[in-house]
């Protein structure tokens, strides 16, 4: 599915879980037809996120707003800025809020965070992936802002990748029957899947090595001196993934061992929120 499909998908049933019957609070108390307009007040420094979901937010509800920016997705932002001014009814400034104020607090914060990361791995030729460890219906949002920050997405879902964890391989009855199925069922079925793969250990990179039939090979919790002997088998025959207890006090002695990718989930579920709020103010004719 295209990004603007799902955005716009996501914002109709975001709006439908929060408008219910009908936005009583201000069916009640403004009238249809008055106009309005709002800035978006910056409270809280990190770097901005969000801005054409915000537009594209108002513009579902209300196609012809006035949307004008002053930041753009990636920008630094500092409290008392402003990220954008949007002229529109005022019932759709209104109902719209809490959800591009949503959006882009928690937006913002991933990218935030994200690019504390990217930037501890200046220098080095290793990327910063993302991971599925998302919160539900919100994924396209979130990975978005892990762009945003600098970071790379990984697979979006279980659906543009076959990768083999450990459950999968102890399921199968090992490593080598995980590949060897896997690599059939591509084969078999015409898939253009990379397949990617979890070791545990220096033994299990040796069996990935004598078996191939895989693009990437994770080194899930492995030391960083331990990854520089994965290196050493593997030979730059195939791509590598650092993953596990990896932080922001250690990513540099990780990305120092040469591996090309590092996987956080932590760029998305331990980001925090940053302040953001939505001043209204009414259009004096």
């Amino acid at each position: 599915m295209k990004y603007e499909t799902a955005l716009n998908e996501l914002i109709k049933n975001a709006l439908k879980e929060d408008i219910g019957d009908g936005d009583h609070s201000t069916l009640s108390t403004i009238s249809a037809d008055e106009e309005g307009k709002a800035v978006l007040k910056i409270k809280q420094d990190g770097i901005v996120a969000g801005m054409d979901v915000a537009e594209s937010v108002f513009r579902f509800v209300q196609p012809d707003i006035v949307f004008t920016v002053f930041k753009k997705d990636g920008d630094a932002m500092n409290y008392g800025d402003t990220a954008f001014e949007v002229k529109a009814r005022v019932h759709t400034i209104l109902t719209c809020e809490r959800l591009v104020l949503n959006s882009m607090q928690r937006m913002s914060g991933i990218a935030t965070l994200t690019k504390k990361y990217v930037d501890k791995l200046s220098g080095y030729k290793t990327k910063l992936l993302d991971t599925r460890k998302t919160t539900p219906n919100f994924r396209l949002l979130e990975k978005a802002a892990v762009k945003i920050g600098g970071g790379n997405n990984h697979r979006f879902g279980l659906y543009d990748m076959i990768m083999l964890k450990d459950n999968h391989i102890d399921y199968s009855g090992g490593l080598e029957k995980a590949i060897n199925n896997a690599f059939n069922y591509v084969q078999q079925n015409n898939l253009k899947l990379k397949i990617e793969v979890e070791t545990r250990s220096l033994e299990d990179v040796e069996k990935v090595m004598q078996t191939g039939k895989v693009n990437i090979i994770m080194l899930d919790n492995f030391t960083p001196e331990k990854i520089v002997e994965a290196l050493k088998i593997i030979e730059g025959k195939y791509e590598t993934e650092a993953s596990g207890g990896i932080n922001l006090e250690n990513i540099e002695s990780y990305a120092a061992t040469g591996v090309d990718y590092i996987s956080s989930g932590a760029v998305i579920h331990q980001a925090v929120s940053l302040d953001l709020s939505l001043k209204a103010a009414i259009i004096s004719n």
